[in-house]
C-alpha cells in the first residue's frame, strides 16, 4: 500500500513542481502578470500540501529536479496562457486518475483539493488571461 502512495504522491508532486518551475519562467520572461504570478504562489502551496502527505505517511518525498530545468517559455504571453490551459486540463485528468487509485481519507481529500482548487481557480484564470490576450 505504501508503495502506491509512494507512486501517486511522486507524480502529483511532480506535476505541481513542474508548474511552478514553468510558471515562474512565464514571470521571469514576461514580469509579474497575472495570473502568472498568482498562480506561482498557489503551486507552492499545493506542493507544500502533498509534502506533508508525505510526512505524514512516512515517506520520502522525491528531489525537485524542476528546480534546476531550464524550463522553455512560450513566444507569447498569449502562448503561454494556452499552454496553461492545457496543463490545468492536464493536471484535473491527472488527480481524477490518481484518485481512483488511493483508499487513503486524508490523501483523497488532498487530492479532491488539489484538483478543485485547479479546475475552479486556475482554468478559469487562465481562461480569462487568453481572452485578454486574445483582443
Amino acid at each position: 500500500m505504501s508503495e502506491q502512495l509512494q507512486k501517486i504522491l511522486d507524480e502529483a508532486l511532480e506535476d505541481e513542481y513542474k508548474a511552478r518551475a514553468t510558471y515562474a519562467a512565464i514571470i521571469k520572461a514576461f514580469g509579474p502578470v497575472k495570473p502568472f504570478v498568482n498562480i506561482v504562489e498557489s503551486e507552492g502551496r499545493h506542493a507544500a500540501a502533498l509534502l506533508q502527505q508525505y510526512q505524514r505517511l512516512g515517506l520520502k518525498p522525491p528531489h525537485n529536479s524542476w528546480a534546476a530545468h531550464d524550463t522553455k517559455v512560450p513566444a507569447t504571453l498569449r502562448e503561454a496562457c494556452e499552454e496553461a490551459i492545457a496543463a490545468e486540463i492536464e493536471n484535473a485528468e491527472m488527480y481524477e486518475r490518481l484518485l481512483k487509485a488511493t483508499e487513503d481519507a486524508t490523501l483523497h481529500d488532498v487530492l479532491s483539493n488539489l484538483r478543485d482548487s485547479s479546475q475552479t481557480r486556475h482554468l478559469p484564470a487562465f481562461r480569462r488571461c487568453l481572452e485578454r490576450e486574445s483582443r
